[in-house]
């Protein structure tokens, strides 16, 4: 998301990315936040990840950053990894995957 979509954006608007860092513009973000031209952001990811310690984004009070590691748990990466073996094991016996999901 560039400066000038954030700058086309409602004041009220909050920004949310939790798809890849560079999906939104990282100076242009804490610029439009610091002008008020969107109300808030909701970051999973940034660019660049970690960000430095000193960067912009962490004085600002009208910013919620999660750290990406929320899947980092021992149990959901178990579920993770049994999913993917129950996919390829349906796969290789030729069954939809998709169905699997239901």
């Amino acid at each position: 998301m560039s400066a000038q979509v954030m700058d086309a954006s409602k004041k009220t608007a909050s920004l949310v990315n939790v798809a890849r860092g560079p999906t939104v513009d990282t100076d242009a973000l804490v610029a439009a936040l610091k002008a008020g031209e969107i109300a808030s952001a909701g970051l999973d990811v940034i660019d660049p990840e970690p960000p430095a310690t000193d960067h912009p984004i962490y004085s600002l009070n009208n910013v919620m950053l999660a750290p990406h590691r929320g899947s980092a748990t021992v149990k959901t990466r178990r579920g993770m990894a049994q999913l993917c073996v129950d996919n390829l094991l349906a796969g290789l016996e030729g069954k939809d995957l998709l169905a699997q999901a239901n």
